[in-house]
């Protein structure tokens, strides 16, 4: 039976490299993202694809993209609740209200939005894999990125919170807790953070990798094998778990 997935945030990035594998597999796929010229993009490389523009904080957007798509499949095989930000940088006295808000709730009330969906279907139908992007940032204090590790934080316990209560209709729950990614949206968090602790941009960059046992940095591609081997037979008992893909952080502070 082909596999259904959704991936939210899957126009670049992680989410693009997830939902590209699966497409690979010969999966349907479903993607939403905020970012319409990569929607486009998604689109026109992959024809077969189900794209919709959706903010995943706006519960109306969600629920009108999620019920089509439930009109449509009639159920759902695996869901990546993978939307995120990285949130404004700086010591906690200095942050905006409003900046901390968007940030949590792209974060985490995009991941409960998608997963009160999942959950909904994969009850009723006895199985599903349920997969949420959280970061080493939800394992370990992240100086001057106190609204993304506490969002991140939050997936964990969700995370965990879902395989209790989905585990005994056969509906899995794990959380993926990247490192540092390389592309365009890292290089932007390390702008962000040089400004914020007033460093160069390349001691930034070079202080991830310090930091990593492994002396590397991830791909998005790294990130979508896991969640792929999740997805397969070999995956089938692990729920509950938080998976670490990141070389091994050894720490986040500067």
């Amino acid at each position: 039976m082909t596999q259904r997935i959704l991936v939210t945030a899957g126009a670049a990035g992680i989410g693009r490299a997830i939902a590209e594998a699966f497409l690979a597999d010969g999966a349907d796929v479903a993607i939403c993202d905020v970012d319409s010229d990569q929607l486009a993009a998604m689109q026109e490389a992959y024809p077969t694809l189900i794209a919709g523009q959706v903010d995943v904080t706006n519960e109306a957007e969600m629920d009108a993209f999620l019920q089509q798509l439930k009109e449509r499949w009639q159920g759902i095989d695996v869901v990546c609740a993978n939307a995120g930000t990285g949130g404004p940088a700086g010591r906690i006295e200095t942050l905006d209200f409003d900046e901390w808000q968007h940030c949590v709730a792209t974060n985490l009330h995009g991941s409960f939005l998608t997963c009160r969906w999942a959950a909904r279907l994969m009850r009723a139908q006895g199985s599903g894999l349920i997969c949420l992007t959280s970061s080493t940032a939800g394992q370990m204090g992240y100086p001057l990125r106190s609204p993304y590790a506490s969002a991140k934080w939050a997936i964990v316990g969700l995370t965990k919170t879902l395989a209790m209560e989905l585990g005994e209709a056969g509906v899995r729950v794990n959380a993926i807790c990247p490192g540092a990614v390389e592309g365009p949206r890292m290089d932007r968090v390390i702008e962000n953070e040089a400004s914020a602790r007033r460093q160069a941009i390349d001691a930034v960059r070079q202080s991830y990798v310090k930091g990593v046992s492994m002396k590397t940095w991830v791909t998005a591609q790294d990130v979508a094998n896991t969640i792929r081997f999740l997805a397969s037979p070999s995956g089938s008992k692990i729920s509950g778990q938080i998976l670490a893909v990141d070389g091994h952080t050894e720490t986040l502070a500067p």
